[in-house]
């Protein structure tokens, strides 16, 4: 039987002599990553958009006003700016923008595996194609959605695109070739350690202030489900504000950061949340601002979020400490270390602050959001102190 097999004129697939198509280059399958991720997240957005318009017993608005209003979406998540008659918005989706980000670290991680890229100079190619592309698809989609009415920047869409695609196409490069561990095993000290603690920090401390938003809004769920039926277009209406503020629920925890800091933060120029004060003014009918306090008084939830800078510096020390080898010094050392990741979590959100942040018009929406600086630097003093002194302790007890 198996010298029968053996004469078949048909070869196996392991059989070294068939001849298979050639793989495509890597620059190629980046090209074509880097497309994708845009079609299908275009796509998916404009659908939604109309699924919503459907639900509108007045028809809502036609399929062309779908795409341009779900490529304009996408223009605000990529940190473009919408030139409207009511003045300008410059606030990025920060949840869609997330999502750009992501699609775009897996396809550059899909091309390195795919094409088997390990030297620099090719990821250094794959990654140059994959955000050369987004950006050229970017400027395409500003120029195609920009009408009189809506005026969007070409320069600010670039830019601002040309900044996601560099973050999101590194981290995915680096990640899947492996370059990611090296270049922290290079940095001085525990880099790697450090470099996790930064990142375990300000999750826990985002996961925290979207906690607060959470209990917010629980506390006022009548005053969210009026504004979300307020609107005409029956459930076209409540559908679409749901949508919207599940979109923004990252600039409301980025807004917490700045209120558990110190600072507070402005919901344009008649209403500021802090804990020394709360001053309310006209804000947007949407359901999500909700969650602000209805009177002046300072609420008691605010009193208990200053404790989540700390708590954040707590989870990055002990997220130190684990990762600390034995040639990394005793716990003294790991205090010191925990002192820098603390910083680094000041930093970082800080960073997160200043993207969550915008404008919603002229005048009296010119401010959205919290003050990046003071809010990291806060951030950092709280969180760095926090995180020596856990590090230290958990270092001690390991030893």
């Amino acid at each position: 039987m198996t010298s029968l097999l053996q004469r078949l004129p048909g070869r196996s697939p392991r059989d070294p002599g068939r001849r298979d198509a050639p793989p495509l280059h890597p620059t190629l399958l980046a090209g074509l990553g880097a497309l994708a991720v845009s079609a299908v997240g275009l796509l998916g957005l404009g659908l939604a958009l109309v699924v919503v318009s459907a639900l509108d017993p007045t028809g809502g608005l036609p399929v062309a006003g779908n795409a341009r209003l779900s490529g304009q979406l996408w223009l605000l998540a990529s940190g473009a700016r919408l030139q409207l008659a009511s003045g300008p918005i410059a606030l990025a989706p920060l949840l869609l923008s997330l999502g750009i980000a992501w699609g775009l670290a897996r396809a550059a991680r899909w091309v390195v595996a795919r094409a088997d890229v390990q030297a620099v100079r090719p990821l250094a190619e794959v990654a140059a194609v994959l955000v050369v592309v987004h950006v050229l698809v970017t400027l395409a989609l500003a120029a195609a959605v920009d009408s009189p009415a809506a005026q969007v920047g070409l320069l600010r869409s670039g830019l601002g695109a040309l900044l996601l695609a560099l973050v999101a196409v590194s981290w995915g490069v680096l990640r899947e070739s492996g370059l990611a561990g090296e270049l922290a095993d290079r940095l001085p000290g525990p880099g790697r350690a450090v470099t996790r603690a930064v990142l375990a920090g300000v999750l826990a401390l985002l996961a925290l202030c979207l906690a607060v938003v959470a209990v917010a809004l629980a506390s006022d769920a009548a005053g969210a489900a009026a504004l979300t039926s307020g609107l005409g277009g029956a459930g076209a209406g409540a559908v679409g504000l749901v949508g919207l503020c599940v979109l923004l629920l990252p600039n409301a925890a980025a807004a917490v950061v700045g209120l558990a800091a110190g600072p507070g933060f402005v919901v344009g120029a008649g209403t500021l949340v802090s804990t020394s004060g709360v001053t309310l003014g006209a804000v947007p009918a949407l359901p999500l601002l909700a969650a602000l306090p209805d009177t002046q008084a300072v609420p008691f939830l605010a009193f208990v979020s200053q404790a989540l800078p700390a708590l954040a510096g707590l989870v990055a020390g002990v997220a130190l400490a684990r990762r600390l080898t034995a040639v990394d010094g005793g716990a003294v050392t790991a205090a010191l270390w925990g002192v820098v990741a603390g910083v680094g979590v000041g930093v970082l959100a800080g960073f997160v602050v200043a993207l969550a942040s915008g404008s919603l018009g002229d005048a009296g929406l010119a401010t959205v959001g919290a003050p990046p600086l003071a809010t990291g630097l806060s951030v950092a003093a709280q969180a760095g102190l926090a995180a020596g002194l856990s590090a230290a302790v958990v270092r001690w007890r390991r030893r």
